[in-house]
């Protein structure tokens, strides 16, 4: 077994020699997986066992579920590049990253919610069919992962205002960095499936 320990924190055996922070975020996404497993398989199933099936009648937006699908890509991108920088000491450049990883997020964020409000003014709330039900249980529950993520980003930034919290702090941009790409991997299976198919 080995010993790990952090600033102010007695050393803490692991038989895995993997960090705890670490670990514990593994298991949290492996829940959060069998989470959106289970609303992607009852979606899937609820759609197979329906053969007059209403589907969107026309009324998302190919082109806007393009464009949130391809924000939360670059986001992707921001939060390596982040690690990247904070592995080579640019702390300036991980603050920069991590910003514009919110940043998109926010962005991803705004324009579902200008989406959310077209469905309402055409009067498409859950409770107008099955396949609404559907859409607005699956992105809703991803727009709060969305915001989750933003929020965990953001608290990592506060570590980042100087060298000796980073030196503290800054291995829980990995964790972030995990979430975040759990965050995107779960709209890229959200996006054609509801958007075109």
């Amino acid at each position: 077994m080995s010993t790990t320990a952090t600033a102010g924190h007695p050393a803490v055996e692991t038989a895995t020699h993997i960090p705890s922070g670490k670990l514990g975020m593994w298991v949290f996404l492996a829940s959060e997986v069998m989470f959106f497993t289970g609303l992607i398989g009852a979606y899937i199933v609820l759609r197979m066992g329906n053969p007059a099936w209403p589907g969107s009648e026309g009324h998302l937006n190919v082109g806007i579920g393009t464009a949130n699908t391809l924000i939360l890509i670059c986001s992707s991108t921001t939060i390596v590049l982040a690690l990247a920088a904070s592995g080579r000491g640019a702390l300036g450049m991980t603050r920069g990253w991590l910003l514009a990883t919110a940043g998109l997020g926010s962005c991803f964020l705004i324009i579902k919610g200008f989406e959310y409000a077209a469905k309402f003014s055409h009067h498409i709330v859950p409770s107008t069919n099955i396949f609404w039900s559907c859409y607005f249980v699956l992105t809703g529950f991803h727009a709060l992962h969305v915001l989750g993520g933003i929020v965990f980003n953001l608290w990592v930034l506060a570590y980042a205002r100087s060298q000796s919290a980073w030196a503290a702090r800054g291995h829980r941009l990995e964790y972030a960095g995990l979430y975040w790409h759990f965050v995107d991997i779960v709209w890229i299976f959200l996006f054609p499936m509801l958007y075109l198919f």
